[in-house]
């Protein structure tokens, strides 16, 4: 995804489309007419959605563990947290991500306008569902229309563009929707509990392996070189394949066979090859530049994540802080990354971090320090987890509050 100028408005392909199809309602960038510039691309709704989620469901969640009360939706406190962090915050910014990618891969017109407005409307439909509907059935027939629906869009975009080498990541936001329904499934014992949420956990940790792979090195050699920089990011090359095979081999593990020391291994096998991945990106170079430095952090968290997971079943490390390592730490500190740079850079302004930008970084990494160390943390178990899950959900209000003018406004120089 690249976070420079809008897609639509910089690929000639799109723009050539727009005027053999003799499409009146948008303008020379691909965008709607008449519309809010809040739905020209799907990462302005998705984004903002994520943000506000994030920020609400971390301290309703917190009430609900410490009141001991329920919602009246199908799941249980602390199934409703895991499920929503996922299928709520995770995907949202997968649907912003992705929609917005999908015309600088495929040089056709970004999902905009109406269809955009019914994404949107699925995707609140299933929030709503989860915290409310008691039904299980029902709730989980409302809650899967949105991944369906988006997975339907992905692929058909891919098919069209004949965009094959992104194929696979129109597999894993596939995967993510069969990993809801399979998650619903195990709310009412039709499957065994925990294989939604681990399923979608390896698609997102392959997703982000995949993709992060691709940007990480790519910004930071970009930044690099306009600095004057000699000593660039490695080329992709046998320790990347290797650490992305390794990945995926140990997701599959993982999947199917959890517990097993041999899982583990692989899951700490894994983590170690994408952390020396990461080593040979020269993110030590970035430190003055914030925007570019949290790329690196988000994706030292993954190995480590992946390692401490290897650990929880090798070894003696809690299981919750190792989840919590790849969620509240990999997830949130890459989602947040990614979400700050393409907001800025998709709507034509300078891709720099001010000081809010800068203090939800710091907030988001605090709060994932915090959360993984609360299981260690004995009689201030309960302190320590309220101080993370604090901070961390500040870093996307901060967010929600810092970018809203953007979302919601005209692009810089429109």
């Amino acid at each position: 995804m690249s976070t420079g100028a809008d897609p639509a408005g910089t690929d000639k392909s799109v723009l050539r489309t727009l005027r053999r199809a003799g499409d009146t309602s948008r303008d020379g960038r691909g965008r709607v007419t008449g519309m809010p510039p809040i739905l020209h691309y799907g990462f302005r709704p998705f984004f903002f959605l994520a943000a506000l989620h994030a920020g609400i469901a971390i301290p309703a969640w917190l009430s609900i563990y410490f009141s001991g009360q329920a919602l009246p939706g199908p799941f249980a406190g602390l199934h409703w947290h895991a499920h929503e962090m996922l299928f709520g915050y995770l995907q949202a910014v997968v649907a912003g991500f992705v929609l917005t990618a999908i015309p600088n891969w495929t040089g056709r017109l970004p999902l905009s306008g109406w269809p955009l407005i019914g994404l949107v409307f699925l995707w609140t439909a299933g929030r709503v569902a989860c915290a409310a509907l008691a039904d299980p059935f029902a709730a989980m027939a409302v809650d899967a229309a949105f991944p369906a629906v988006l997975a339907f869009a992905v692929w058909r975009e891919v098919v069209a563009g004949r965009n094959w080498k992104n194929a696979p990541v129109a597999l894993m936001i596939s995967l993510f929707g069969m990993a809801n329904v399979l998650d619903h499934a195990a709310n009412v014992e039709l499957v065994a509990h925990g294989v939604g949420i681990r399923l979608a956990l390896a698609a997102i940790v392959m997703l982000l392996a995949l993709i992060g792979g691709r940007i990480v090195p790519s910004f930071t050699r970009n930044w690099l070189v306009k600095r004057g920089g000699s000593v660039l990011p490695a080329s992709f090359g046998l320790l990347d394949k290797a650490a992305l095979a390794s990945t995926i081999v140990a997701c599959m593990a993982w999947i199917v066979t959890p517990g097993t020391t041999v899982t583990g291994f692989m899951l700490i096998l894994s983590g170690a090859l994408l952390g020396a991945r990461l080593a040979r990106w020269r993110g030590h170079k970035t430190a003055t530049e914030p925007i570019v430095l949290i790329l690196h952090v988000g994706y030292a968290w993954l190995a480590v994540a992946l390692v401490l997971l290897g650990m929880a079943f090798a070894a003696s490390v809690p299981e919750s802080a190792a989840l919590h390592a790849l969620t509240a730490g990999a997830i949130g500190t890459m989602t947040l990354a990614v979400m700050t740079r393409a907001s800025l850079g998709h709507t034509g302004r300078e891709i720099v971090a001010d000081r809010l930008t800068v203090a939800s970084y710091v907030a988001v990494t605090a709060g994932a320090i915090l959360r993984v160390s609360a299981p260690f943390a004995g009689d201030w178990y309960a302190s320590v987890l309220v101080a993370g899950g604090t901070l961390w959900s500040a870093a996307f209000l901060l967010f929600a509050i810092r970018y809203a003018s953007i979302l919601w406004g005209r692009r810089q120089g429109a």
